[in-house]
C-alpha cells in the first residue's frame, strides 16, 4: 500500500510541476479544435500569454496544448524583466522557453538594441542567437554581422561573418569578434581592417585586442599600417609601416608603438629598426637601439643613409623638418654619378635640418669625422677628410656645399687623380651600408591580403580616408 501511496504522490508532484510550466493564454475570443489528433486553441484579439516571468502579447496565437508551444502572429511582443522582443510573427517553445522568429526580430535589454532577419531567444539562459543581417547598436557604436550570440548577464556579444564595428571615430572589420559591453573590451580575429577617417589611417592584421576603458589597442600577426597624407602641392603621399606587433594608446600621449622588424616607407623616406614610437599629437617619431639588437635604427632620406643608437624624427604638416641622432651617429650620402663615392659623417650627436627641397644643414657634435667629395662646376675634384670637435655642414640639392669645423679642426685633401678606382679606401671607421631599404612596393606586394582589401573596401577607403582625392 505504501508503494502505491508514494507513486501517487510522485505522480501528482510531476503533474503539478508540468502544470506550472504550462503556457497560460487569454484573448478576446478562443476557439478549440483538433488538428491531426492534436488539441489546438486559437486566440484572437488582445492575446496575452504568460509562463512564469515570460509575458507575450500579440494579435493572434495558435496554442498547441500537448507540445506546450504557440504560433504568435501580429504585433508580437515578448518580455522578461528588462528584455523586450518584437516581431510580426514568431513561435514560442514553452518547454524550453525559447522564442523564435524568421520574420525580422528586434530585441532590447535597456542597453543595446539588436535586429536581424532571424533569431532565437533563450529565456533560461538569457541568451539570444540572431543570424542573417544582424545589427547591434549601443550609444554611438554600431555592429553588423552575419550571426551573433548576445549574453545578457555577461553583457557580451560574440559575432561572426563579415563583422563591422563602427563609431564616430573608426570602423573595424573582421571575420569574428567578441565584445564586452561593460568593460568596452573587444577581441577580433582574422582579416582585421581598421579604418580611421579622422587620421586617414588603415591598419591590417589577424589579431586585435582593444581595451576601451584603458584606451589601449594591440594588433599582431602581420600588422600593417597605411596612412594617406597630402603634400603641400596637394599630391598623395602614402605612409606604410609593417612590424610584428602594433600598440596604440589613445590617451594624452596619442602614441603608436611598432615592435620587431619594423619597416617604414614614405615618399623620399624609409626606415628599418626593432621598435618605433609614433606620437600623433606632436608629429614626432622616436626609435632606439634596444639591448640585444645587432643593428641600430637605420633611416634613408632619398639617397642619404642615417643611423644611430637613438633617432628622433620631427615633422610638420606631413613634412620632415628635423632628425636628431644620438650616440654612434653616422650619415652616408651616395653620389650617383660615380660608383662608391659617399659623403660620410660620424659623431656622438647629429642634428639634420630639412627644407622643402631636402637636407638644408647638418650639425655634428663630439668626435666628428667626415669625408666629402669636392666638385668644381659639377666636375669631381678630389675629396676632403676632416676631424674636429664639432661641425656644421651646409647642403644644396642634397650635396655638400660648405663644411665648417670647430674645435681642433684637421683636414686632408686628396686630389682627384689619386681617387680613381680607390674610393673604397676612403671610409670612416663607422662606415657601413645597410641592405634591403624598404619600398612601398616591397611592403605592400608582400601582403596580397592588404592589396585585396584596399581594393575591396575602396568605396569606404576613398570616401572616408581621402574624401577630396578619391582612391589612394
Amino acid at each position: 500500500m505504501k508503494y502505491i501511496f508514494l507513486y501517487i504522490i510522485l505522480f501528482l508532484s510531476v503533474s503539478y510541476a508540468q502544470e506550472d510550466n504550462r503556457i497560460v493564454a487569454i484573448g478576446d475570443s478562443l476557439v478549440g479544435k483538433l488538428v491531426n489528433g492534436e488539441s489546438v486553441r486559437e486566440l484572437h484579439g488582445n492575446v496575452v500569454m504568460t509562463q512564469g516571468a515570460v509575458r507575450i502579447t500579440c494579435d493572434k496565437a495558435i496554442q498547441y496544448l500537448a507540445r506546450n508551444e504557440a504560433d504568435l502572429i501580429g504585433n508580437v511582443v515578448v518580455t522578461q524583466d528588462s528584455i523586450v522582443i518584437k516581431t510580426i510573427q514568431g513561435h514560442y517553445f514553452g518547454n524550453t522557453k525559447i522564442a523564435y522568429s524568421n520574420h525580422g526580430i528586434d530585441l532590447t535589454d535597456g542597453h543595446v538594441q539588436l535586429h536581424s532577419k532571424n533569431g532565437n531567444y533563450y529565456f533560461d539562459e538569457k541568451r539570444s542567437y540572431f543570424y542573417e543581417d544582424v545589427k547591434l547598436k549601443e550609444g554611438v557604436s554600431n555592429l553588423a554581422a552575419l550571426r551573433l550570440n548576445y549574453f545578457d548577464d555577461e553583457d557580451k556579444a560574440v559575432a561572426g561573418g563579415n563583422v563591422i564595428v563602427s563609431d564616430t571615430a573608426s570602423t573595424i572589420l573582421a571575420d569574428s569578434l567578441i565584445y564586452f559591453r561593460n568593460s568596452k573590451n573587444t577581441f577580433a580575429f582574422n582579416n582585421i581592417r581598421i579604418y580611421n577617417s579622422t587620421d586617414r589611417i588603415a591598419i591590417f592584421g589577424e589579431r586585435l585586442e582593444d581595451y576601451g576603458q584603458n584606451k589601449y589597442t594591440k594588433i599582431w600577426e602581420n600588422p600593417l599600417l597605411v596612412r594617406i597624407d597630402t603634400t603641400s602641392s596637394g599630391e598623395l603621399d602614402t605612409l606604410v609601416i609593417s612590424s610584428k606587433l602594433m600598440e596604440a594608446f589613445d590617451d594624452s600621449s596619442q602614441k603608436l608603438i611598432a615592435t620587431d622588424d619594423v619597416k617604414m616607407f614614405k615618399r623620399g623616406f624609409a626606415s628599418k629598426n626593432s621598435q618605433t614610437f609614433f606620437y600623433r599629437a606632436i608629429d614626432e617619431i622616436q626609435t632606439f637601439k634596444r639591448e640585444g639588437d645587432e643593428l641600430p635604427p637605420v633611416i634613408w632620406s632619398d639617397e642619404t643613409q642615417l643611423s644611430g643608437d637613438s633617432v628622433y624624427i620631427f615633422t610638420k604638416d606631413n613634412r620632415l623638418t628635423r632628425i636628431n641622432m644620438n650616440s654612434n651617429a653616422t650619415i652616408i650620402s651616395e653620389h650617383k654619378d660615380k660608383p662608391f663615392r659617399y659623403d660620410q659623417i660620424s659623431g656622438k650627436a647629429v642634428k639634420i635640418f630639412f627644407s622643402k627641397d631636402g637636407i638644408e644643414r647638418t650639425d655634428v657634435a663630439g668626435n666628428v669625422l667626415s669625408i666629402y667629395y669636392v666638385y668644381d662646376e659639377s666636375e669631381p675634384n678630389g675629396l676632403v677628410k676632416s676631424s674636429s670637435e664639432s661641425a656644421k655642414i651646409y647642403f644644396a640639392d642634397d650635396e655638400v656645399q660648405d663644411v665648417r669645423l670647430y674645435g681642433k679642426p684637421a683636414t686632408e685633401y686628396h686630389p682627384e687623380n689619386l681617387l680613381e678606382g680607390k674610393e673604397k679606401e676612403f671610409t670612416i671607421p663607422a662606415f657601413r651600408l645597410f641592405p634591403n631599404k624598404p619600398t612601398k612596393e616591397s611592403l605592400l606586394s608582400g601582403n596580397k591580403k592588404v592589396l585585396f582589401y584596399l581594393t575591396k573596401d575602396s568605396a569606404y577607403y576613398a570616401a572616408k580616408l581621402n574624401p577630396k582625392r578619391g582612391k589612394p
